[in-house]
This record gives C-alpha cells, structure tokens and sequence, in this order.
C-alpha cells in the first residue's frame, strides 16, 4: 500500500507540473485551462493519499466520511492550487510570485488534509498538534518553493535541462507526502476509538475510488498532456521549416535576403559591442541577362545554381553568403578585416567567377562586378546594403570585372539616378525627347550624303542631357525598348517630313542590344515605315560590333529579318569586338563603321593607321562602304581619304543639329560650314517612294 501511495503521489506531482507547464505565454484561456488541469491533479492526489493512509491504518472499526466536508476540502484545494499554478507559470515569473505561489501550493494541500481528517464521524474529533501542523506547513512550504526554483532558475542555461521536469516533481511529490503524514500525525488519528455513522460514506468504497478513480484521471490527464507535448513539438518543427523555408532562396538553396537582413542586424550588434567592423559585398553578375534571354530561363537558372555554389563554398564560421535578387549575391564578412584582406578576398572572387561555366556542354564566360561596403566607416547598417549595391554600379559602369569600394558621391550619384529615372519615365508623353542629326560627308567629293539621328532630352530643369547619362539607366530600368521604338518611329515621321519639303535625306539609327532581344523589333520598324510611307532605303540602322558579336546566331536571324524590310544595315563601333571574317561574310550588312578610337589617334599612332587601313581593304574586298567617325581635324580628313575611305563623319564637318537648321542648311545653304548637299538627296516631292532611290547616294 505505501508503495502504491508513493507512486500515486509522485504520479500526481508530474502530471501537475507537465500540465502546469504549459500554460507558459497562451492565451488566458489557454493558460487557466492547463493550470485548472495541474490543479485537479495536485489537489486529487493528496485526496487519493489521505483515503489510502486511513485505509491502511486499520483502525478495527467501520470508518464513513461526511461527504460535504470531504467535497469542500478537495474544492478548496483545486481553487487554491489554480491560483498557485498560475502565478508560478503564467508567463516568466519573479521571485515575489514563486513565492505566493508555494505558499497557495501548501495551503491546498494542508486545506485538503484538515477539512478530510474532520470529515469522518470521529469521537471525540481530531486533536491538533500544533507543533505537527507547523512541521507540516513549513516542509511542504519548502519542499514546494524548492521545486519551483529547481524548474525556474538558470532555465535558460540549465546544466540538466531534461532533469528540470523530474526533479521538480519529486519534490512536488515529497510535499504530497509530508503533507499528509505530517497532518495525520498532528490529528492524533491513531487514538480516535469512535465507529462512523451509518448514513457516511464507506471507507471502502473512497478507498475503491482513491485507487483507480485518481489513477485513471491522472494517466488520461497525462496522456494528454504527452500527446499536446507531442503536437507542440511537430507545430515548432514545422514552424522552424516554414520560417527556414522563408529565410531560403528556393533556386539556389542559399539564405534570402530576409534572412541576410537578420544577420546583419546581429553582426551590427556585436561589431558595435566589440568596436569592431564588418564588410558587406554586393556581387552582381556580368552579361547574365543576355544569357538568360538567348538561351532560356532554365539555362539562366542554371548558371545562378552553378554561381551560388561558387559564392558558397567562401561560407564559414564568420562568412554568410545570401541571394538578394535576380543575378545579384551578398556576401557578409562579420570579421574585423582590414581593407587589404577585403581587397584581396574581393579579387578571389573575381577569378573564381570569371572561370567559364561548363552548363550543358556549353562553356558560358561570367564575370562580376562587387561593391564593398565596411560598417561603421560608411554607414549605419541600415544602409551597408544600398551603399555596397552603389558601389557595384560604379564598378559596373567601369567595365565590369572589377570591385570599388564605396565611396559617399557613389549615393549622390544614385539619387541622381534615380531622380532622372523618374523623369525619363515620362519624358516621351511631355514631349522632352528631340533627334539630333549628324551630317554624313562623301569623302571624295565632300558633300553630305546622309545623316545620323542622335537622341537628346531636353530636362525642363536640367537642359539638354546627353544619352551618355541617360541612355545606361533607360537599359538598366527596361525604359530603353520604350524609347528606341520613339526613336524609330520620330525618324521616320522626320524622314517623311523632310521628303515632303523637297529633301530626300537617308537617316541612321543606332539599335541597342537590349532592343535586339525584341522578338518584334524587325516587325515594329516595317510598322513605322510604312505608316510614313517611307522607303526602307533611306533607313540605316547600325548596330555595333560588339552586340553583334554576343550571340551570333540571333544576330544573323536579326540581320536576315531587317534585309527583308529593306532597310540599309551597318556594323557600327568596328574593330572594338571579335568578329571573324567568315561570319562578317554571311550578314546581309552593307556598311562597315570605324571606331571613333582608332580616329583620334590616327595622325600619331601607325598601329591606329595599320587598322584603319586594314578595315578599308577588308570593306572593299567584301563590297562594303566604310565609314569614319569622329573625325575632327583636317589632317585625319587628308588621311582617311588617302586611305580610301568612303564616307566620313564628325564636328570638323558639322555638329549635331535639329532637324529645322538641317533642312535650313540643305535648302536656303545656311549651316555651319560650307559643305554642299549631294544632287540626289533633293528631288521632286511626287516622286514614288520605290523610284526615288534609283540613283543611289
């Protein structure tokens, strides 16, 4: 029996704490349910153990219990624990609750002993010792308040963590049974002589119930108990995988930029705390957008996954790598290293991503660009991204395959940027955009066969801004296939114009790389030229070497796709890229243009000469026309003709001017120098647009 009793008190004392336990930070709801829960346990446990001590003390007499008394007791001790577990568990508690709550703890317990030793029909009735009530209140008292504080202190840094539930119920348990044998001692239950009374209930039936009924509702309580433990644990882990999966970059499997957020805000912390720095380095990939789009999203995605595993493996104990955006990578140096060892961990970057890419039986050639920036030294935290991503356009816009370190007119820049980004969003609609147009010179003879349209944006605040600012951000914001469609569309509208005034004027465009990607670029430039009525003849578009050269085969489809317009197609910027005679044989191009560069050193430079010369012969033996720009002084103008060369551009001739002062020029001779129009750019207005170039300029 005083085994049973033992187990039963120290069953009782566990499923109280287990229950108790989690009413932790719930709702109120919640939180007084489980404590209800501990209560009933700690409260029928000590009922359960004073039936079973007076059933084995075996008084030789009947024994029967007054069944309100015995009912009050057992209440008053639910109530008196409930508001103990709630005051010990109910969120973090200080030592002013865990105290209030081991003296509620006792006095359920001592409530539960006195009021079932009154309820039997003693005669003549308990006889308290004051001494043993005493001794009862002050062991249960600390045998409570020792429990608590074996569960709560240091929990966080608990040297046996599993051991804090058991431990503390085995001192709940040493308080049931201290309660309980101390009372009975002090009630003098051994002396009482007195039989019950007939209409009590039986000891034998309380002590039926004392053995299965508690027993029964202490394992279905603790079953349960288990079984929200258990539930608990499968919601935390599937909240830590969700949270994981939020702080993931699902193509690459590296940590996304929520969770690249967090680190930094971490490291920022300690960095302050230990006066130290830590780098932050923007990776933006070169070339990658051409990539993807030739060859597929699924190719693209590839290439970031072989990326990231390169990125990944500079990872370590003081290293984060993270995907931030697109083909754009962070990486996060929480070390205090100083600017040579990032300088030099930056260009092992370099080369590690400069490696060709072997995807698909395809060998694919990236490179990057990285923007370092060190906190404290450039910025708050909240900024070290933007100011490293400032940095990497910077070293973007030197060539790429390079790294800068953030420097603050970098973020002056930016906003710069961005406030015309703004601006040019609606230039077009306010009617801000303006061709320019460059007269084209027939070197032989020197008169102008043609001209060249060069974008202007006339800025209300700003003035005339040139395409060299505004131009790269139209291509890095996706606004430059909007606006090379105004340029196609305003040439030809010019084209026409000019025709009707009596001017027959052939008009060159300049085509982006990101407009070659158009899949309806071809289609869109018919649009715009049979609109206008134009012919296909007088529209040259150019397109440079080093666009053509990027994925040969689209450009070839490209080329095929503008001959069957009709219009005049030239290889502008030649020499700067790497195209091979046998593919320059197989494009339907008619015009070769030489690089401004090798111009302007032409009167000093024998290899610039060597070139220019070797571009002529190369035109002449494929049947080209070849073009120079940039031309500037009489001596290149003597030069070039020597060379042979057939048409020539540049300020030595005329500068860029609106399409009104052209015609002026062309017309009544009013112009910047004295150059004649060749006869066949002028002709009568009727004549049919098929006819009208029958004499070729």
């Amino acid at each position: 029996m005083t085994l049973f009793a033992a187990a039963l008190g120290l069953l009782s004392a566990l499923v109280g704490v287990d229950a108790a336990r989690r009413v932790g930070t719930r709702s109120i709801v919640h939180s007084v349910g489980w404590a209800l829960a501990a209560a009933l346990a700690w409260s029928t446990g000590a009922w359960s153990l004073h039936i079973l001590h007076v059933e084995s003390l075996g008084l030789g007499f009947p024994l029967g219990y007054q069944p309100i008394i015995l009912l009050a007791g057992w209440l008053l001790g639910v109530l008196l624990a409930l508001g103990g577990w709630l005051l010990a568990f109910f969120r973090s508690p200080n030592a002013w609750r865990l105290l209030a709550a081991s003296v509620l703890l006792t006095s359920g317990l001592i409530c539960v002993q006195a009021l079932a030793l009154m309820a039997p029909g003693f005669t003549p009735g308990p006889t308290w010792n004051a001494t043993s009530v005493a001794s009862a209140s002050v062991g249960t008292w600390l045998a409570c308040l020792g429990a608590l504080l074996v569960y709560w202190t240091n929990r966080e840094q608990h040297p046996l963590p599993r051991l804090r539930l058991p431990l503390a119920a085995l001192l709940f348990a040493a308080a049931l049974g201290w309660s309980q044998w101390q009372m009975a001692s002090a009630a003098g239950l051994e002396q009482q002589v007195s039989a019950s009374y007939a209409d009590l209930l039986s000891i034998h039936a309380l002590g039926l119930l004392a053995r299965f009924g508690p027993l029964i509702l202490l394992l279905m309580t603790l079953v349960t108990s288990l079984t929200e433990a258990r539930m608990r644990e499968s919601l935390q882990k599937a909240e830590g995988s969700l949270e994981r999966h939020s702080q993931t970059d699902p193509l690459t499997g590296l940590p996304n930029r929520q969770y690249m957020e967090e680190r930094l805000l971490d490291a920022a912390q300690r960095a302050d705390q230990h006066r130290q720095r830590l780098v932050m380095m923007f990776i933006d990939l070169d070339g990658f957008k051409p990539i993807n789009e030739t060859f597929g999203h699924r190719f693209g995605d590839l290439l970031l996954c072989e990326t990231a595993s390169r990125l990944g493996q500079h990872a370590d104990s003081g290293v984060e790598v993270a995907r931030w955006a697109a083909d754009e990578f962070l990486l996060l140096v929480d070390r205090d290293e100083d600017r040579e060892a990032v300088a030099a961990r930056a260009r092992t970057l370099l080369d590690q991503l400069k490696r060709p890419f072997e995807l698909e039986g395809r060998e694919v050639p990236v490179a990057a660009s990285i923007g370092i920036a060190i906190y404290p030294n450039d910025g708050a935290q909240s900024t070290l991204i933007a100011h490293a991503d400032a940095a990497a356009r910077t070293a973007k816009a030197a060539g790429g395959d390079t790294y800068c370190f953030f420097e603050p007119h970098m973020m002056r820049d930016a906003r710069e940027q961005m406030e015309l980004l703004r601006d040019l969003r609606h230039a077009s609609d306010q009617g801000q955009l303006e061709l320019y147009y460059q007269p084209k010179i027939h070197a032989p003879s020197g008169q102008i066969t043609g001209a060249e349209a060069l974008l202007r944006w006339n800025h209300p605040v700003r003035g005339l801004v040139s395409p060299v600012h505004f131009i790269p951000i139209a291509e890095r914001f996706g606004l430059i296939g909007a606006i090379g469609n105004w340029v196609i569309e305003e040439a030809c509208r010019q084209i026409r114009q000019w025709r009707d005034g009596g001017l027959r004027m052939r008009v060159a465009i300049n085509l982006s790389v990101h407009q070659l990607r158009q899949h309806d670029l071809a289609d869109r430039i018919a649009a715009a030229l049979a609109a206008q009525e134009v012919n296909p003849r007088l529209l040259t578009c150019e397109i440079t070497e080093s666009a053509a050269m990027e994925d040969a085969d689209h450009t070839k489809a490209f080329f095929q796709q503008l001959a069957a317009v009709g219009v005049h197609l030239s290889i502008d910027d030649f020499g700067t890229g790497y195209s091979s005679l046998s593919y320059l044989r197989q494009l339907p191009t008619e015009e070769l243009k030489i690089d401004r560069s090798f111009i302007i050193d032409l009167e000093n430079s024998s290899d610039a000469r060597a070139v220019v010369d070797a571009v002529v012969k190369l035109g002449l033996a494929l049947g080209l026309k070849v073009v120079a720009e940039g031309v500037e002084t009489e001596a290149q103008y003597q030069i070039l003709r020597q060379l042979g060369c057939e048409e020539l551009q540049g300020y030595l001739f005329a500068k860029p001017m609106g399409a009104k002062m052209l015609y002026l020029w062309a017309t009544m001779e009013k112009g910047p120098g004295d150059l004649d129009f060749r006869a066949s750019l002028f002709g009568d207005t009727q004549i049919p647009p098929l006819d009208e170039d029958a004499v070729k300029p």
